[in-house]
């Protein structure tokens, strides 16, 4: 079953939910920053498990304390879908256990 695209306003509405998180351009986006790089790189290895989970992956950059995500649905023709969104609340979820912010 093929994934759509959501909206212009689908998307808005429910990022009004994602605090942190934006559209850029045709990705959504989100960066943390963390207490120290080992907590970064922690929390990298996490969201990589969450991809995993969702068979969904996002460009994942590490920074000395920093995380940064970008995320769109390539089957879709690169747009944002309900996948991306999904991914975004599950690293949102588990951010806060690594005192992101």
């Amino acid at each position: 079953m093929p994934v759509e695209p959501l909206s212009q306003k689908e998307i808005e509405d429910r990022l009004a939910e994602l605090p942190g998180w934006s559209l850029d351009g045709d990705r959504l986006t989100r960066s943390y920053r963390l207490g120290s790089h080992v907590a970064a790189t922690a929390m990298v290895v996490h969201i990589a498990q969450v991809q995993e989970e969702l068979d969904h992956h996002s460009d994942l950059t590490l920074g000395y304390d920093t995380v940064a995500l970008s995320v769109h649905t390539h089957s879709a023709g690169g747009v944002v879908t309900e996948k991306d969104l999904e991914l975004a609340r599950r690293v949102e979820d588990l951010a806060p256990a690594h005192g992101a912010h």
